[in-house]
């Protein structure tokens, strides 16, 4: 598998990055010069999604500001923000005085998956389950128009992971690797 691992790679070139179960992205990492795994985290899907009354709503164009803020206190290494390509909407919470304590993103789906990112609580909101509401509003959402749900989760979060389990979602390790630039 390996050297049909290394004619890719030729064929795509260095920015290329070969994803996959850790084994494989390990023994491609072993047979070619040059290749490091970048990354281990877990891909986790669910085709149950139960809709949550009340709570989260799908925010309108004008509460960027307000996504972004939650996201640079919550979660600031997220890939989605308002403004990025391929990020189709985003739900949120407010709290009761209105300001914006919790959201996440329905984005880069494809036909048959929704893909949720960008899920943040802000921190001084966190504990409340928050992110389980706005996390299973989105779930919904995506299974709906999908049928399924996933999303990437870093190997180390064990209360994500927990919470994304708790919503119906599967674990299943992966990893990525690249070319050192």
């Amino acid at each position: 598998m390996v050297p049909v691992a290394a004619v890719a790679l030729r064929e795509l070139g260095p920015s290329y990055r070969p994803f996959g179960p850790p084994r494989l992205i390990d023994a491609l990492v072993e047979g070619i010069p040059g290749l490091r795994v970048q990354g281990a985290f877990g891909w986790m899907d669910t085709t149950c999604g139960v809709p949550v009354p009340g709570g989260p709503v799908w925010l309108t164009p004008d509460g960027a500001g307000d996504v972004t803020r939650v996201i640079e206190d919550g979660f600031p290494s997220s890939y989605a923000a308002p403004g990025v390509s391929g990020v189709e909407r985003w739900a949120g919470i407010r709290d009761t005085s209105g300001e914006l304590v919790a959201v996440a993103a329905l984005a880069w789906s494809a036909p048959r998956v929704g893909f949720l990112s960008g899920v943040a609580v802000a921190p001084a909101a966190r504990g409340r389950g928050l992110g389980r509401e706005v996390c299973a509003f989105v779930t919904a959402a995506a299974v709906e128009a999908h049928g399924t749900a996933a999303l990437m989760v870093d190997e180390w979060n064990g209360a994500a992971i927990r919470l994304y389990e708790s919503l119906g979602f599967t674990y299943r390790p992966v990893a990525a690797a690249g070319f050192a630039a």
